[in-house]
C-alpha cells in the first residue's frame, strides 16, 4: 500500500509539472491576441477612414508653410528648414530672393555670401554647400528646371526623400510618397499609425494605409496639426479634433 501511495504521488507531481508549459502556451496566445487587436485598432480601416474625415474637416485647404514662387525655390527652402522653423526659413528666404532669383545665380554664388544670408537657419555651412550643389547640378545637368521624379531629386546634393517629397507634391501634385517631417513623426506614432521611429519606415507604414490620392495633403494636415494642437510637449487634446479616436499614452485629457 505504502508503495502505491508514493506512485500516486510521483504520477500527480509529473502530471502538475505537465500542466505547466500549456499554461505557457496559453499566455503567449493570449498576449498575442491582445497585441494583435491593439495594433489592428491602430490601422483598422474604418478608423483610418474616420481620422481623414476629422482631418478634412479641420484642415481642408492646408499647403506647405514654406512661402515661394516656383518649385525651385521651395526646393531651397525645403533644404534650408532642416533643423530649422519655417518662420525662420520664410523671414530668411525674403531677401534672399531677392538678392538670388534663378539656379544659375544660386549655382556660382559666393559660398561665405550665401552662408551669411542663410546663417540664422542653423548648419549654414552644409546647408550653403547643399544650396549651391544643387543649383549647380539643376542648371547644369537638368536644363535650369528642378526634375520631376523621386529618383533624380534624390540625385541632387541635401535632398533626402523628405524634400524630394514636398517638391514632388506640392510644386507638381506628383504623389509618389508621404513626407515625414519631426510632426508627422510623432503624430503617426500617437495615433498608433506607425510604430516605428525611423522616418522610412514610418513613410512605408502610411502607404499602406493612407489611400495614395490623399498622401500629398494628409502629410500638410498632420505637420499643421502637429503646430497648432499635437504639440510635442503640451498636446492639446482638449482643442483636438481626433481626441476620441486617439488613445495615446501622453494625451493630456
Amino acid at each position: 500500500m505504502k508503495k502505491r501511495r508514493t506512485k500516486s504521488k510521483k504520477a500527480s507531481a509529473r502530471s502538475a509539472k505537465g500542466t505547466k508549459p500549456s499554461s505557457r502556451r496559453g499566455k503567449a496566445k493570449a498576449a498575442g491576441k491582445n497585441t494583435a487587436n491593439v495594433k489592428a485598432a491602430g490601422t483598422n480601416p474604418q478608423r483610418v477612414r474616420e481620422i481623414l474625415q476629422k482631418l478634412d474637416e479641420a484642415y481642408p485647404n492646408v499647403t506647405c508653410a514654406l512661402v515661394h514662387e516656383s518649385p525651385f525655390q521651395l526646393l531651397i527652402s525645403t533644404i534650408l528648414s532642416a533643423q530649422s522653423t519655417d518662420e525662420t526659413v520664410n523671414r530668411v528666404t525674403k531677401t534672399l530672393y531677392a538678392k538670388y532669383r534663378t539656379p544659375k545665380d544660386f549655382a556660382y554664388a559666393s559660398p561665405q555670401e550665401i552662408e551669411r544670408e542663410i546663417h540664422s537657419t542653423g548648419f549654414f555651412r552644409n546647408k550653403a554647400k547643399s544650396v549651391i550643389g544643387a543649383s549647380k547640378k539643376i542648371v547644369e545637368e537638368f536644363g535650369g528646371e528642378v526634375p520631376r521624379t523621386m529618383e533624380e531629386l534624390l540625385t541632387l546634393p541635401g535632398v533626402a526623400r523628405k524634400t524630394a517629397n514636398v517638391v514632388l507634391g506640392t510644386a507638381f501634385g506628383i504623389a509618389v510618397g508621404v513626407v515625414v517631417d519631426t510632426h508627422v513623426t510623432r503624430l503617426s506614432n500617437r495615433l498608433d499609425l506607425s510604430r516605428n521611429t525611423d522616418p522610412k519606415k514610418i513613410e512605408l507604414d502610411l502607404m499602406q494605409v493612407i489611400p495614395q490620392e490623399k498622401w500629398i495633403l494628409f502629410s500638410h494636415q498632420l505637420i499643421w496639426h502637429g503646430r497648432k494642437i499635437c504639440q510635442a510637449r503640451k498636446p492639446k487634446c482638449v482643442e483636438c479634433t481626433l481626441e476620441a479616436l486617439c488613445y495615446s499614452k501622453d494625451k493630456t485629457v
